[in-house]
């Protein structure tokens, strides 16, 4: 180590010209310090690192630069050495040489983590004297300097080193001058570049200084790299500074933005469309950010508009309503039921008389409990109409409900599943026979239209689709349908049902002389003024829904059936599995489509599945395995979303044929196997006990983490079964798993083992347990190669870790077999015995005061001959 201090010697001789490249990057065993050792020149350490840093040969600045950490490890025992090192740094940041300042930035991370764990000792010198070097480098004149020192920063931020006084202080000040439209460009670009990657790791305070700034930035005429930097990270400001500085200062740049003359810089906006949308209101994501989004989709660009169908789907998510889909995400990304679900109380009218098209076809009496709330069994009728709607419509009495309707839909109710106000359709109603006045009642925000009850041509229009439905009364879509249709019928009977009787109300009051019923003053009375807008509103207007469907020959068509999403959104969305859209577009446009389908059918919600139904069934048989295997992976959620009978009708048998696709899709379905299962009927998940053995074909056998996940899901769908459906159907799937060519399946097989003894034992099934313990022993601890015994070893210790059965059974059926691998010729077998012996046999026993005493001593001895034969 001595010879190394002649590379650090001011001398001009040949030695000079090895430098310290040539050894140091290559040779780790090598002390990068070792110029800090006592030489020939009898300087103390501290005089040897000022030699050394400020060497007129380029090459020893370099490795003090290089060893900066190494040194401040040295001193970091005396405050005064540590602070005279750091002054070296400081004036070493001064070096002429890039490579020497570049070398010097990429150590100050691990210096600054450093100082980090010692902040007790030194608190404030990483802010005194590193802070200023990395600011500083930021307008070096070197672009590989600045390029390091933009990194540095960025690594700092993320680890928290920088305090936020330091930030606001020191670093975006900087930032702010370097991006002043006087600024060089590369700086600028730079700056700009730096700027945006540290909004998502500052204060919301410290982004909104740099906020005006940042809209100045995306209106520069000059430079389309600047704009180009700000769309890509549009978003993320978005995001930090919230909704209202979104809306009034940031949306007119996205506007400028997406429609600026570079492509790329649109690109850009499309990429970052779903974070904008999430930092607006609903009515300026409908109708801003909507038609916006739609001139991205006709681009005539090709790259903008793959970009924009690749954003479409994350989009139209924006649009969804937690509170009306009754499902969340968590921050892993599973898809959960909330089981609180805030309902917002619904207008009166909206209450009485909802029209339900979702939920395939919901029944009545969960309509009504879901209507009226959890006082609902306590409130009358508040008027006739109410009454004789409950009684047209043979509605149960709430409290009559039995406990497995109450718990089937305790999460829903049908006002969350209520789409928005319907449009204007007064000009519609207009074309109607009979057409009724257009009121408005005070005080209501929304107008309220009656009209008359239909005629009998139309009438007699609805009777007939409704006959023409009945023989597809298994669509679930169908039945919706003829719900939405009957609904309409009774409701035209009971308005006909209170015209007749008004009219023959006023005919007897007209003959009788009798006074009117208006209130003096010549005002009608608002009550029942309000009572018989809110009666007949909603009937209008679904029955206006009706009639001009059948004027346009297209009994209930999907567009008129949602009113979630901007329609011309979901049209573009449908048409993603256009052929068509695949060669002009993207040739991976309709794996896309697959990709985000779960969370566009979360934003329409179950009872406007009908829309999305056909287009899943397209995917789910695109000639790409990818696409398929997409669907494949996110089955279960979908599941989730639509619920038990539109899943049993609709997606069971994709899902069945999933199961006889490729490996690639195959292990989709198998990774979340448990998932879906749990979502079916007992009498449909039972089903599928006959297919879990073909999971052990696969299509290349060496795939062993198909077996793996398959022992993995097996382990956990074990709860939806019967003890005696396991014992007949995993058993024998177990079995041989634990036999696997593969260590890490037969490893995740014990565990199996484990759970169905447990099975077997929690239910009082010790018969069958039994006959299992046979088996294993028959299987495993008589089988002529060791590696079967060997598992016996591993899956007896599992028992015993794991406490799956009572330990009297265990002591009882398979202790013995494992004491007799005491005896095995095969070492390994030997050793696995005695390791299961000692760490878990007689340390449990020995606790539970279970094993008897011979039983207990017959352990003992076989350790003790293990071991001996251990050491022999």
């Amino acid at each position: 180590m001595a010879g190394l201090s002649l590379y650090f010697e001011d001398s001009h001789d040949d030695l000079d010209d090895f430098g310290f490249d040539d050894y140091g990057s290559e040779c780790d065993g090598i002390r990068i310090t070792a110029f800090l050792d006592a030489g020939q020149d009898n300087l103390t350490p501290l005089g040897r690192l000022e030699k050394y840093a400020f060497s007129e040969n380029v090459f020893n600045r370099q490795i003090v630069a290089r060893g900066l950490l190494d040194v401040l490890r040295e001193f970091s025992d005396n405050e005064n050495d540590f602070i005279s090192v750091m002054e070296t740094v400081a004036r070493m940041s001064e070096d002429g040489e890039p490579t020497v300042r570049a070398e010097l930035m990429e150590q100050v991370p691990n210096i600054a983590m450093f100082l980090h764990e010692s902040q007790p000792n030194f608190p404030a010198a990483f802010s005194r004297y590193l802070v200023p070097i990395v600011v500083h480098y930021l307008t070096d004149p070197n672009n590989q300097v600045r390029k390091t020192s933009q990194a540095a920063l960025l690594v700092l931020l993320e680890q928290g080193l920088i305090c936020k006084g330091d930030m606001e202080t020191k670093v975006c000040p900087v930032l702010l001058d370097l991006t002043e439209p006087s600024s060089d460009d590369d700086y600028k670009i730079e700056a700009v570049a730096i700027m945006c990657k540290l909004v998502t790791m500052l204060s919301k305070e410290t982004v909104e200084q740099l906020l005006q700034r940042f809209c100045e930035l995306c209106s520069d005429a000059r430079l389309f790299q600047v704009r180009k930097v700000c769309a890509a990270n549009f978003g993320e400001f978005c995001s930090i500074v919230g909704r209202d500085a979104t809306e009034k200062l940031l949306m007119s740049k996205f506007f400028d933005l997406c429609s600026d003359s570079l492509w790329g810089i649109r690109k850009a906006c499309a990429d970052c469309f779903m974070i904008v949308s999430n930092s607006t209101s609903p009515e300026v994501r409908r109708t801003k950010l909507s038609p916006l989004f739609s001139s991205l989709i006709s681009d005539q660009s090709r790259w903008v508009r793959q970009a924009a169908f690749q954003s479409l789907g994350r989009f139209i998510s924006t649009f969804a309503n937690p509170s009306s889909t009754g499902l969340y995400f968590k921050e892993d990304g599973t898809l959960l039921e909330q089981q609180n679900t805030h309902i917002v109380t619904a207008p009166l009218w909206v209450q009485k008389n909802t029209l339900k098209y979702g939920r395939s076809t919901p029944s009545l009496e969960s309509m009504s409990r879901g209507n009226s709330g959890s006082d609902s069994t306590h409130t009358p009728p508040q008027n006739q109409h109410e009454g004789q709607a409950r009684n047209n419509n043979n509605i149960p009495p709430t409290n009559n409900i039995n406990k497995e309707t109450e718990q089937t839909d305790q999460n829903f109710n049908s006002f969350l599943y209520w789409r928005p106000p319907l449009v204007d359709i007064s000009q519609e109603l207009e074309m109607l026979k009979g057409q009724g006045p257009l009121t408005r009642t005070e005080g209501e925000k929304e107008e309220e239209v009656v009209v008359s009850s239909l005629d009998p041509a139309t009438c007699f229009q609805i009777q007939k689709v409704l006959d023409c439905l009945q023989p597809h009364m298994d669509d679930p879509d169908v039945q919706a349908q003829v719900q939405v249709l009957s609904a309409a019928l009774k409701a035209a009977q009971l308005e006909s049902q209170s015209e007749e009787e008004g009219q023959s109300e006023s005919q007897s009051e007209e003959e009788g002389g009798s006074e009117s019923q208006t209130p003096e003053g010549g005002e009608p009375d608002e009550e029942s003024s309000q009572n018989r807008v809110e009666t007949q509103t909603p009937e209008a207007a679904a029955m206006a829904m009706i009639v001009t469907s059948l004027n346009h020959s297209c009994p209930l068509p999907p567009s008129l059936l949602q009113n979630v999403i901007p329609q011309q959104l979901l049209d573009q969305y449908l048409s993603m599995t256009d052929p068509a859209q695949a060669q002009t577009v993207d040739t991976e446009i309709a794996k896309h489509c697959a990709f985000s389908l779960p969370g566009v059918a979360l934003t329409l919600g179950r009872q406007n599945w009908h829309c999305l139904k056909d287009t899943y069934e397209t995917l789910a048989t695109d000639v790409q395995w990818k696409v398929r295997r997409t669907l494949a992976f996110s089955i279960h959620d979908l599941a989730l979303i639509l619920g038990d009978q539109l899943t049993a009708a609709d997606l069971v048998p994709i899902f069945n044929g999933f199961l006889k696709d490729l490996d690639e899709v195959r292990i989709g379905v198998l990774k979340h196997l448990y998932d879906f299962l749990k979502l079916l009927h007992a009498e449909n998940r039972r089903e599928y006990l006959y297919q879990l053995q073909e999971f052990m074909v696969t299509d290349n056998s060496r795939n062993w983490r198909f077996r793996y996940q398959l022992a993995e899901q097996l382990i956990l769908i074990m709860e939806l079964y019967s003890h005696d459906d396991v014992y007949n159907y995993l058993r024998q799937i177990a079995l041989t798993l634990c036999s696997d060519k593969v260590s890490e399946v037969r490893w995740i097989s014990y565990q199996l083992v484990v759970e169905i003894l447990r099975k077997m034992y929690a239910c009082g099934a010790h018969e069958l347990g039994l006959n299992f313990s046979n088996e294993l022993i028959v299987r495993f601890c008589h089988c002529p190669k060791w590696v079967g015994r060997q598992a016996f070893a591993f899956i007896c210790q599992a028992i015993v870790e794991e406490d799956c059965m009572p330990m009297d059974q265990f002591a009882q059926h398979l202790l013995p077999s494992l004491l007799s691998l005491s005896l095995d010729p095969v070492a390994n077998v030997r050793v696995l015995v005695a390791k299961a012996l000692r760490q878990s046999v007689m340390e449990k026993g020995k606790d539970w005061a279970l094993l008897s005493t011979q039983e207990y001593g017959s352990c003992m001895r076989c350790f003790m001959l293990l071991r001996k034969s251990r050491m022999e």
